[in-house]
């Protein structure tokens, strides 16, 4: 069992029934799953840096990235319908927890200028979104294959009923807010 998934099962489940007066285990709230985007726009002619950004976008997750096509063309962009213009990656369950765990241990820590995570990016459900600049903050990605640098958009969604328990779920997890 991952350390992070342990963690919440043993402190953070007990101290959010505590906190809300929730009786039942299964009212807590949880992390439903981890959503990792990024767009491969300005990539889309060069089929070897998309097979990169495949390949550590893979590395990051675990598990293999779907590639997203655009829904619309739009000219002004040079993009067609069809043609494909980002990857997602969906975590659930045990590679969810490593994901998250990676990112707040030893990820968001190495990120230049890291002062925290602004308390604006938790919506009004309680789920974070925070955008990483460069994948290379990531212990999985070595510099001696590193060619093309790309963002990637994380979102952590939660089943939490409004903002005030997504913010203390995440917060009881080790997630490093701004005060």
């Amino acid at each position: 069992m991952q350390r992070l998934q342990e963690q919440y099962r043993k402190s953070v489940v007990p101290a959010l029934q505590k906190e809300f007066h929730i009786k039942n285990v299964m009212a807590v709230p949880k992390v439903v799953k981890v959503t990792i985007n990024t767009g491969i726009g300005r990539l889309i002619k060069d089929d070897a840096a998309t097979k990169k950004v495949e390949r550590d976008l893979a590395l990051l997750s675990g598990q293999k990235p779907v590639v997203r096509a655009a829904k619309k063309s739009i000219s002004s962009f040079k993009v067609r319908e069809g043609m494909p213009v980002g990857m997602s990656v969906t975590l659930r369950g045990r590679r969810m927890y490593d994901f998250i765990d990676r990112l707040i241990s030893l990820a968001l820590p190495m990120s230049k200028d890291f002062r925290g995570i602004d308390p604006k990016n938790v919506d009004r459900d309680g789920n974070l979104n925070l955008g990483v600049r460069e994948q290379t903050i990531f212990p999985e990605v070595t510099y001696e294959t590193l060619k093309d640098i790309f963002g990637l958009q994380v979102t952590v969604t939660t089943n939490a009923k409004n903002r005030e328990r997504g913010m203390e779920l995440l917060k009881q997890l080790g997630f490093p807010f701004k005060k």
